[in-house]
């Protein structure tokens, strides 16, 4: 049984502009100890998914539409009362957000806010929890743990505030961790060692991990499978190996093209045309075909289904019913 089963996730904002369905119809699931990435632009619904996994979605004006599944080991999370979900999150699922500085309470000491944590969930007393905060410290890296777990959010650099999220979140063991853009704010060489320290603990410790990010080459680096989304949907998905070798949904390729290469010559980044639509109003059939150099008639028609190409690694495209269509849209696929 996968540790994380998601099906048809639905999750909408109802506004005055009308109905965003952000989240419209996700499936996948997430093996005990697996890492897998979910990458696309911003507005595809990446991070609201992330939040509708843990229930984190303010009513209203969002809604998990009924209909959606979530479940953890098999138990249906959209199901549970809110105490028992409040015992779930940070016990069994833990989440880690893009800048620390707006999680970290400014006025406690970072120990304390680790302390808290195993307070509330394992029960432990005051001793207890603060000597396994330190223990947290040293884990995940953070010189001289003694010191510093009396130290404020302010007086730690970016890369030691977000150790501290991390530690925070795998205080008690937690079986899925999410890192939601962990390493946004922050610059390149503290994104490598954050990345770095993920994929560590995650060895060590054998929990499975979720990575939301809009940058391929983190879940290159870190990730065992990926999953492209576009408008609410998953349009791609497979082993990170397969999905980067052979890519085969445009709105794929056109994300690896846009990867800066430094083993290329110097020539002006490739990009997407147009912009991810309002999720108020998508698009009908295939929801990337305005902005998509092969489509034709059927891709406005009808939306296809995620089509299997290999080994788990499936795309939702129409050229997949066409060979002779995809043959000549590689021809003339730029970079070809």
């Amino acid at each position: 049984m996968p540790l994380l089963e998601v099906a048809n996730l639905r999750t909408y904002f109802h506004t005055d502009g009308g109905t965003a369905r952000a989240v419209d119809g996700v499936s996948f699931t997430l093996n005990e100890g697996e890492a897998v990435g979910i990458v696309g632009e911003s507005g595809c619904g990446k991070s609201v998914t992330s939040l509708s996994i843990l229930r984190l979605i303010a009513a209203p004006p969002g809604e998990i539409v009924e209909g959606s599944s979530v479940r953890l080991k098999g138990r249906e999370l959209l199901a549970l009362p809110e105490k028992q979900m409040r015992e779930v999150r940070g016990n069994d699922i833990a989440m880690i957000f893009q800048e620390p500085m707006t999680s970290l309470n400014p006025v406690h000491k970072v120990g304390e806010q680790i302390a808290e944590a195993i307070r509330v969930h394992r029960k432990a007393d005051r001793r207890e929890a603060w000597s396994r905060a330190v223990e947290m410290l040293r884990l995940v890296g953070i010189p001289a743990p003694d010191q510093r777990a009396h130290d404020y959010p302010h007086q730690l650099s970016g890369g030691q505030r977000q150790r501290v999220m991390i530690a925070i979140a795998l205080s008690c063991d937690p079986d899925l961790l999410i890192a939601d853009e962990p390493t946004t704010a922050l610059d390149v060489t503290i994104q490598a060692q954050i990345l770095d320290l993920l994929s560590e603990l995650r060895q060590r410790l054998g929990m499975a991990l979720l990575l939301i990010t809009h940058d391929l080459g983190v879940v290159a680096g870190v990730c065992d499978r990926v999953i492209v989304m576009y408008a609410g949907r998953i349009v791609e998905e497979g082993p990170v190996e397969s999905v980067f070798a052979d890519p085969r949904h445009p709105y794929t390729q056109g994300l690896l093209r846009a990867i800066p290469r430094l083993d290329a010559p110097a020539e002006r980044l490739a990009t997407i045309p147009g912009q991810v639509p309002s999720p108020a109003a998508w698009p009908p059939g295939c929801r990337f075909h305005p902005r998509c150099p092969f489509a034709w008639a059927d891709c406005a028609a009808a939306e296809p289904a995620l089509q299997d190409v290999s080994g788990g690694h499936r795309s939702r495209c129409w050229l997949e019913r066409h060979p002779e269509r995809r043959q000549a849209a590689a021809s003339r696929s730029p970079g070809s």
